[in-house]
C-alpha cells in the first residue's frame, strides 16, 4: 500500500496547510495541543465561542465538513481529502469536538431522511457551527436498550405531543436543535412503536438540567418534555419506523466516536520519554516498553478501521456494525492508558488541576473514560452486535423481542 500523496492530494495538503497557518487561532495552539480528553480549556476565553468562530471561518473559506456536499455547506471532497484535513488541522481539530454530534451523527441522519428542503435550511448552519445539535435518545429507564424508551408522541391534528425525559445528552445545554426518539404505539414490539423528530431546542416545554460529574465538567444533561409541540412536518421517516432511522444514527455515532476519541496514546509516550524513574528513563523500562507497544498496535489498527470506514462512506454506504470495534476498543484504552499514567506518577497521581503534572491531564482522561465507555452504547452493548451482526454468532436471547410494549413487565408491576 503507498501511503504518499498522489500530485492531486499533494496540491490539496499544500492549499489546506497555507489557509490553516494563515487563518488558525494561533493564540489558543499551545493550550489546545496540552488539552486532553475530558478537559479542555482556554485561559481567558470561552472554548464554545473560539470553536463556533473557528467553524464559521473555516464554512466561509469552504473547509467545513469537507464530505458534505456543497448545497448542505460542505464541500463534495473525497475521503482521502477529508483526512489529509485533518492531519493539517492538528490540534485545532479539537475545537470540533463542540459539534462532533451534529456533524457526525445528526446531519448523516437528517441527509437521510429530511425533506430537500429542510437540508438546504438546516445543514448549512449547521456545517458552519452556527447552530448546534445534540441527540436525544437514552433514557433512565431504559439503559442502553434504546428501543425501551418511554417517551410518549401523541398525534393530535398536525402536530406531535411529547411528553418524557431523556439522560446523558451531550452538550444539550448549548444546543439550538436536537434529533429526538419517541414511542408513538405502545401496542407495537418495541423496536416498531418508535418515531424519529427534530426539534428546537428552545422550544416550550424543553427543560435541560446539567449532571455535575467527577471530573467537575458538565457535559451531559437531563432533558425533560413536557407537553412539548413539535409539527409533523419535523417527523424523520415514517411514523413507527423510528428504529431504523435511529440505525443510521447509532452506526454514525459508534464510528464518530471510535475514530473521534484521543486515545491518549501519544501524551503517553511522550510523557515515557520524558520521565525519570528511579533506575532511568521510563522509556527504557522493559515493561513500559512492552505496554507502550501494545497500545502502539491498538492504535494503529483504530486509525486504519476508521479510514476503513470512511472509504466505505465514499462509495455510499452506510456506517455497519463493524464500527462497535473501534468504539470498544477506543474507550477501554482510555481508561487503561489514563490509568497506568497515574501509576507511573506515584503519589502525584492523586493531584488534579493546572499545579498536578502535565496539568492534570491523565486525571481528567481518567474521570471522563467511563463517560465514553457508556456513551453510544456500553461495551457489552459494543459486544452483542460484533458478535452477532459482524462474527455472525447466535443472537442472546430476548423474550420481551415479540411483545407489544405496554405487555413488557416492569418493576412493580406483574
Amino acid at each position: 500500500m503507498n501511503f504518499e500523496d498522489t500530485p492531486q492530494e499533494a496540491a490539496f495538503r499544500a492549499e489546506a496547510r497555507a489557509w490553516i497557518t494563515a487563518n488558525a487561532p494561533k493564540q489558543y495552539e499551545d493550550e489546545l495541543r496540552k488539552s486532553s480528553l475530558g478537559r479542555t480549556r482556554l485561559e481567558g476565553a470561552n472554548v464554545l465561542e473560539v470553536a463556533k468562530a473557528w467553524q464559521k471561518k473555516k464554512a466561509d473559506a469552504g473547509w467545513a465538513c469537507l464530505h458534505w456536499p456543497k448545497d448542505y455547506g460542505g464541500r463534495g471532497s473525497s475521503p482521502i481529502e477529508r483526512v489529509i484535513w485533518q492531519q493539517e488541522e492538528g490540534a485545532f481539530g479539537k475545537l470540533s469536538a463542540m459539534f462532533i454530534i451534529g456533524h457526525g451523527m445528526c446531519g448523516p441522519t437528517m441527509m437521510a431522511f429530511a425533506s430537500e428542503e429542510q437540508k438546504r435550511h438546516y445543514l448549512p448552519p449547521l456545517a458552519s457551527g452556527e447552530n448546534v445539535w445534540c441527540q436525544l435518545f437514552s433514557e433512565p429507564s431504559a439503559g442502553s436498550d434504546v428501543a425501551g424508551l418511554r417517551t410518549r408522541a401523541e398525534k393530535r391534528g398536525d402536530d406531535w405531543i411529547v411528553n418524557g425525559q431523556k439522560i446523558w445528552t451531550s452538550g444539550a445545554h448549548y444546543s439550538d436543535y436536537g434529533i429526538l426518539l419517541t414511542r408513538t404505539d405502545p401496542t407495537a414490539p418495541k423496536h416498531k412503536g418508535l418515531t424519529m423528530f427534530f426539534l428546537d431546542m428552545k422550544s416550550p416545554g424543553v427543560e435541560v438540567r446539567p449532571i455535575k460529574q467527577a471530573s467537575g465538567q458538565s457535559d451531559f444533561n437531563e432533558v425533560y418534555f413536557s407537553d412539548v409541540k413539535i409539527p409533523d412536518a419535523q417527523r424523520l421517516g415514517n411514523v413507527n419506523d423510528g428504529w431504523n432511522v435511529a440505525l443510521t444514527t447509532l452506526m454514525n455515532e459508534r464510528m464518530s466516536i471510535g475514530a473521534g476519541v484521543a486515545t491518549g496514546f501519544p501524551e503517553l509516550f511522550e510523557f515515557c520519554n520524558n520521565l525519570m524513574l528511579e533506575d532511568g528513563l521510563a522509556i527504557d523500562d522493559r515493561n513500559v516498553r512492552s505496554k507502550l507497544a501494545n497500545w502502539a498496535v491498538r492504535a494503529s489498527g483504530l486509525k486504519y478501521t476508521s479510514l476503513r470506514a470512511i472509504s466505505a462512506l465514499s462509495k455510499g454506504e452506510r456506517p455497519g456494525p463493524e464500527n462497535s470495534i473501534g468504539k470498544l476498543v477506543a474507550g477501554a484504552m482510555i481508561q487503561e492508558v489514563a490509568m497506568f499514567a497515574l501509576d507511573l506518577e506515584g503519589a502525584a497521581g492523586v493531584l488534579n488541576g493546572p499545579e498536578a503534572e502535565l496539568a492534570g491531564k491523565f486525571q481528567a482522561m481518567l474521570l471522563r473514560a467511563p463517560g465514553t465507555r457508556v456513551e453510544g452504547g456500553t461495551d457489552e452493548i459494543m459486544r452483542n452486535i460484533i458478535a452477532e451482526r459482524v462474527l455472525g454468532l447466535p443472537g442472546d436471547v430476548r423474550v420481551d423481542k415479540d411483545l407489544p410494549f405496554n405487555q413488557i413487565p416492569t418493576k412493580g408491576r406483574a
